[in-house]
């Protein structure tokens, strides 16, 4: 499982400034040039200088003095302990990053790294103090395989707190048989696995679906490997945190209660992964006015998370149907989940009613008719 196939042997990484390493600069005097040329002299063996290419792993040979190796999936670099020798100091220089300085324990031979993506390659160094002498070995550490065989466009998302998905795509230049892998381990490097359903297109492995995320720490490791019988496959790693990947599903337990002059809406903080303060999170309300045009009215309003989960929104009566639905965000970083179901409130917009008119009708009628019979009654008596 930790394996990387390794077939391309050229160094990515230029050669270090011995400058960096205390070593004193040519000045172009004598006195400058005979300063140089005495530590030189005093060098045991140049050999230390050269870049090594890289062997099989999962351990990379380093300079012969020292034989120093690299276990990639513990990120711990390793070498002989020497009589009479200092470990001063161990450097991991990162593409990204930067140099990453640790110092060994005393009288230890090796120093672990925390974890760090590796697929563009990095130089690891030793810093030896042997017999007063200021020593840097290297060790060049490469992403053999063809270009743009690794998986790429990697990404990760978890949601309803319980379960994760990962996909990738195939590599530019991978082969038609190229086959991958992914591997997960958390940062304190106690629990380790595969992906257990691997999700695939025309038989190639793109994505994996996870419903057990117990062991999965703040921060976790993430290896895609590959496999072809045409041509070595280059590796795609990452270290994610949990809490930039995790989608929150809606705020629970939404009501609405209104009185004369507003209703003020209610919620609960949504189940994650783990357990957040409501300071944490921050909500987006949508409420729309239903009416008999054909678009309903929609405002959007933005609440950050309180101890009480609510927002009063003005609506005297009488007051038409609403609905309001609520997602969920981090606090710090937006990436918005799904939206609720739409919860109503208010009542429905009716017709103006038609009875009133019935009403004058028929009094109307009934008086119009009894003015008549009271006219015809005096004819009649007239006549008489």
């Amino acid at each position: 499982m930790l394996e990387r196939r390794e077939t391309e042997k050229k160094n990515r990484w230029p050669e270090q400034s011995l400058v960096w390493w205390g070593f004193p600069q040519p000045l172009g005097s004598p006195m400058g040039l005979l300063a140089t040329a005495v530590v030189f002299c005093m060098l045991p063996d140049p050999v230390f200088l050269r870049t090594l290419e890289q062997q099989d792993l999962p351990t990379v040979e380093g300079v012969p003095s020292l034989n120093m190796r690299f276990d990639s999936w513990r990120m711990e670099l390793s070498w002989d302990c020497k009589e009479n020798t200092t470990y001063l100091e161990c450097v991991m220089i990162h593409k990204e990053n930067g140099p990453i300085e640790i110092t060994p324990q005393e009288k230890e031979c090796h120093c672990k790294f925390s974890d760090y993506s590796l697929h563009d390659g990095v130089t690891l160094m030793v810093k030896v103090n042997s017999t007063q002498r200021l020593i840097p070995e290297t060790l060049v550490y490469n992403n053999s395989g063809g270009e743009c065989t690794a998986a790429q466009n990697f990404s990760c998302f978890i949601y309803n707190a319980n379960f994760m998905n990962c996909s990738w795509a195939k590599g530019q230049a991978a082969p038609d048989d190229v086959q991958y892998f992914l591997y997960i381990r958390d940062s304190r490097g106690k629990r380790e696995r595969e992906c257990p359903h691997y999700i695939e297109d025309s038989g190639t492995h793109v994505g994996c679906h996870l419903e057990d995320l117990s062991g999965l720490a703040n921060y976790n490791y993430f290896l895609v490997n590959g496999t072809s019988q045409r041509t070595g496959i280059q590796f795609f790693d990452s270290v994610l945190s949990w809490k930039k990947i995790e989608i929150y599903s809606p705020p629970n337990n939404i009501s609405v209660y209104c009185n004369k002059s507003y209703c003020v809406i209610r919620w609960e903080k949504p189940k994650t992964r783990h357990k957040l303060s409501n300071m944490e999170f921050k909500y987006q309300l949508s409420i729309q006015k239903q009416s008999t045009k054909e678009h309903s009215e929609d405002q959007l309003i933005e609440v950050p998370g309180n101890l009480e989960n609510n927002y009063s929104f003005p609506s005297p009566e009488p007051r038409p149907k609403h609905t309001v639905k609520i997602r969920t965000s981090d606090a710090r970083i937006q990436k918005w989940g799904d939206w609720s179901q739409p919860v109503e409130f208010g009542s429905e917009e009716t017709a103006p009613s038609l009875v009133p008119i019935y009403v004058l009708v028929v009094l109307g009628t009934l008086i119009t008719a009894l003015v008549l019979g009271c006219l015809l009654k005096r004819d009649n008596r007239h006549w008489i």
